[in-house]
C-alpha cells in the first residue's frame, strides 16, 4: 500500500493482515512510506516493511529489491498507483511472487460524475496496459468487477469478486462504547443517520431534502451526518435555507462511528456511486435498519435487490422519503440484518481469499 492514511482500505488491509497471521500465515506488510493514522493499530505478527520513498514512482526498484530478498508467495495489492507498480515490478524483475492487484471502485461512475483529468485518465490508460499481467484480480464487487473487465479489457473470468472485510470482533465492541451525542439520550426522538465524507459522491444533499419530507410525517425525527469535507459549507447553508438546521447536526469526523449506529434507528446511504459501500454491512451489523439508493456499485448486492432494505434511485428525494417513513414505520428485525451482515465477516472474506490462493 502506499501508506495507512486511505480511510476504508487501510482499514479493512489490517483486518486481513490481522486475519492472516491469526491462520498462520507469515505477512508482510509492506508500505511505500511508513506513514498514517492507522499505523499504531497495525497487528501484533504483521512485519512492518517501510521502503522509505518519497513518492510512489520511487518506490519500483525498492519494491523490487524486497521482492528479491523476501520472496513472497503472493503479493496482494490496492488501488490503481500502487497496483501499476507493484505490475511493473512483475515484469521487469520477474520474481516467482504471485501479484493479486485489487480493484476498489467503479471507474466509469467516477468519471461520468466527477469528470477525467489528464493524470487520471493516463493512470487508466497505463492500467489497461498492465492489468492484464495480474496473475488475479479481485474486485469488491460484481459491479466494480463487470466496470474492469470493460475499462480495463480484462477477461470477466480473470476477475473474482470478494467483498470487503467488514464485521469483526472489535466491531462489536466499538458498537457498544457510549455515543457521544446528546439526541441519543432522548428516547422520544427518532435519529436518522448517515456517514461519510462530505462530497459530491455521497450525495446528503439528496438526503436533506429527504429529511425535510419526513419531517412533515414523522415530526420527532432528527438528522445525523457523521464526516467531514469540501460540501460542508454547502451543505450547512441548504439546511439553514430549508429551516432544518436545529433537526440536523453534522458534528464532522468522530472516533467511534459505529457507537452512532448501534443506537440510531435507521441508517441511510445516499451515494451517487460507490465501490461497494461498506458502512451498509456495518449498519447492518448493529441490527439497524437501512435505506441506500440503487447506486453502482455494491448496495444492490448487500441488499440482495431489496430483500434487506429499500433500493431508491439516486438524487430522488421524495423516493428516499417514501423508504425512509416505510421502514420507520415497520423495520426489518435486527437479527435478520446481522445474520445477513455476516456474509461480509472476516472469517468468510478469509476463506475466499484462501480459495483464491
Amino acid at each position: 500500500m502506499e501508506s495507512l492514511d486511505l480511510g476504508g482500505i487501510g482499514r479493512l488491509t489490517l483486518h486481513l493482515a490481522k486475519g492472516f497471521v491469526d491462520k498462520g500465515y507469515r505477512v508482510d506488510l509492506v508500505l511505500v512510506k511508513k506513514q498514517g493514522a492507522y499505523l499504531d493499530q497495525i497487528p501484533q505478527g504483521v512485519n512492518l516493511i517501510d521502503l522509505e520513498a518519497s513518492r510512489v514512482v520511487n518506490s519500483l526498484g525498492r519494491l523490487g529489491r524486497y521482492l528479491a530478498v523476501k520472496k513472497p508467495d503472493i503479493l496482494i495489492s490496492a488501488k490503481e498507483r500502487i497496483n501499476i507498480i507493484a505490475l511493473l515490478a512483475k515484469i521487469l524483475y520477474k520474481p516467482k511472487t504471485r501479484f493479486i492487484i485489487s480493484i476498489h471502485i467503479n471507474h466509469s461512475e467516477q468519471i461520468k460524475y466527477q469528470g477525467a483529468s489528464l493524470y487520471y485518465r493516463l493512470l487508466l490508460m497505463i492500467a489497461g496496459l498492465v492489468y492484464k499481467r495480474a496473475d488475479r484480480v479481485v474486485a469488491v464487487s460484481r459491479g466494480v468487477a463487470a466496470d474492469a473487465a470493460k475499462l480495463f479489457k480484462i477477461p470477466l473470468e480473470q476477475i473474482r469478486v470478494i467483498y470487503n472485510p467488514l464485521v469483526t470482533p472489535e466491531l462489536a465492541e466499538k458498537m457498544r462504547e457510549q455515543a457521544d451525542h446528546p439526541w441519543f439520550s432522548d428516547s422520544e426522538l427518532v435519529l436518522i443517520l448517515g456517514i461519510g465524507r462530505l462530497v459530491q459522491q455521497k450525495d446528503f444533499s439528496t438526503l436533506i431534502s429527504s429529511f425535510a419530507r419526513v419531517r412533515q410525517e414523522i415530526p420527532q425525527a432528527r438528522l445525523i451526518i457523521l464526516g467531514e469535507g469540501s460540501k460542508r459549507a454547502a451543505l450547512e447553508r441548504k439546511a439553514a435555507e430549508m429551516g432544518l438546521e436545529e433537526v440536523i447536526d453534522m458534528p464532522g469526523f468522530v472516533e467511534n462511528p459505529y457507537s452512532y449506529l448501534d443506537r440510531a434507528n435507521l441508517f441511510v446511504l445516499s451515494s451517487a456511486w460507490e465501490g461497494f459501500g461498506n458502512v451498509l454491512v456495518e449498519a447492518m451489523a448493529a441490527g439497524t435498519p437501512v435505506v441506500s439508493t440503487d447506486c453502482p456499485s455494491g448496495p444492490e448486492e448487500i441488499l440482495e435487490g431489496g430483500r434487506y432494505g429499500y433500493l431508491v434511485p439516486t438524487g430522488e428525494p421524495d423516493q428516499m422519503a417514501d423508504a425512509i417513513v416505510a421502514t420507520l414505520k415497520k423495520p426489518l428485525p435486527g437479527e435478520e440484518l446481522q445474520q445477513r451482515a455476516m456474509s461480509f465477516s472476516v472469517e468468510k472474506i478469509l476463506a475466499d481469499y484462501e480459495s483464491l490462493f
